[in-house]
C-alpha cells in the first residue's frame, strides 16, 4: 500500500499537483484493515486534502485491487510546523537557534 501510495504522490507531483502530494508525504499513513489513516497538521490541511483525494482513492482501490478501501484523516495539531513570514517572526526563530543573535543586534543597533 506504502508503495502505491507514493507512486501516486509522485505522479501528482508530476503532473503539477505539488500541494496533493506534499500532503500525502508529510507523514507516513497507517493501514488498519481496509482503511487507510493520514495524520495531517491542522484542519484546513485535512478539509485540501479530502476534496483532491478521489483520484487517489480510485487509484489506490484500482492498484491494491480492493474497492473497500477508505482514507480517514486525523487532525494533530501539535505535529504542525510553526513557520515564520514576518521579519520579527523570523528573527525570533532565529533567536531560538542561536540566542546570541539578539548581542548582535544590540552591539550593532541593528532593526528588525
Amino acid at each position: 500500500m506504502l508503495l502505491q501510495w507514493n507512486k501516486f504522490a509522485q505522479k501528482m507531483a508530476d503532473t503539477g499537483k505539488r500541494l496533493l502530494a506534499t500532503y500525502m508525504q508529510m507523514n507516513d499513513p497507517t493501514l488498519n484493515g481496509t482503511t487507510i489513516t493520514l495524520e495531517l497538521p491542522n484542519q484546513s490541511t485535512k478539509e485540501e486534502f479530502l476534496s483532491g483525494c478521489h483520484e487517489l482513492i480510485g487509484y489506490l482501490r484500482g492498484k491494491l485491487h480492493n474497492h473497500d478501501i477508505t482514507i480517514e484523516v486525523v487532525v494533530n495539531e501539535t505535529v504542525e510546523n510553526k513557520y515564520a513570514f514576518t521579519p520579527q517572526e523570523k528573527f525570533e526563530r532565529l533567536k531560538q537557534i542561536n540566542p546570541t543573535i539578539e548581542l548582535l543586534r544590540k552591539t550593532f543597533d541593528l532593526d528588525v
